[in-house]
Formats: structure tokens, C-alpha cells, sequence
């Protein structure tokens, strides 16, 4: 069964390794959602809190509109990738439009795009 997803929704995705042995399940932030082949753009989050970098930006259950997540996490917009809808095992929320829209100004100061606002 597919999960219904939309911009701003952060998903649980699992990602097999390589040898297909093994896998890992990783939450995600849905940052665009128009792909061809059942794809959408995503930014990786990460509970591992050690260290923020430039390119990284704290989230928690109080940017979500609805849902949330268990724990303190950051966004890592240097690793944004392309996801197949097929990875993803389970929604956890959608965040707020203003989270979002931070979340979009952080990757277009990253990436020297230019931002819809």
C-alpha cells in the first residue's frame, strides 16, 4: 500500500545497502514532490546532535503542523537526494509552512539558488 505524500511531510524511508543484505531506516524531509518515476526530492535528518554545520538546521515536534518526531533531530541540506516512493514505510507529520519555508531559505543560501519567497 502506498503512503500518501506531499511537500513538507517528513517520512520514515528504509535504504538497503548495497549487497541488499541489510537496510536502515531513515527519517526524511519531503522538500519536492513533482519527479517523474514515483520519485520526490529529499532532505536527509539526522538525530545525531554533536555538531550543527552551516548547512544544517534544528527540528523537533513543534515545527510540525501535524505529527512529529521523537527526538530533537537536524536537516543536512548538503545531502539532499532523489528518493523513490517506494522506500517510504511510514509518515511521521507535516511541518508548519513558516518551518518550511526556513528549511527552503536554508538550502537556496547552501546551494546559491534563488528562493521563492
Amino acid at each position: 500500500m502506498a503512503i500518501d505524500i506531499n511537500v513538507a511531510d517528513v517520512v520514515l524511508c528504509e535504504f538497503y545497502f548495497s549487497d541488499l543484505e541489510g537496510s536502515k531506516k531513515r527519517p526524511v524531509l519531503v522538500f519536492k514532490d513533482n519527479l517523474p518515476y514515483d520519485d520526490f526530492v529529499g532532505v536527509p535528518i539526522s538525530g545525531q546532535l554533536r555538531e550543527l554545520h552551516q548547512d544544517e538546521s534544528l527540528v523537533d515536534s513543534s515545527k510540525f503542523r501535524e505529527g512529529g518526531i521523537p527526538i530533537t533531530s537536524k536537516i543536512m541540506v548538503r545531502k539532499t537526494f532523489v528518493v523513490s516512493k517506494s522506500a517510504v514505510i511510514k509518515k511521521y507529520g507535516t511541518l508548519k509552512d513558516d518551518a518550511f519555508r526556513q528549511y527552503q531559505r536554508l538550502f537556496c543560501l547552501y546551494f546559491d539558488c534563488v528562493s521563492s519567497d
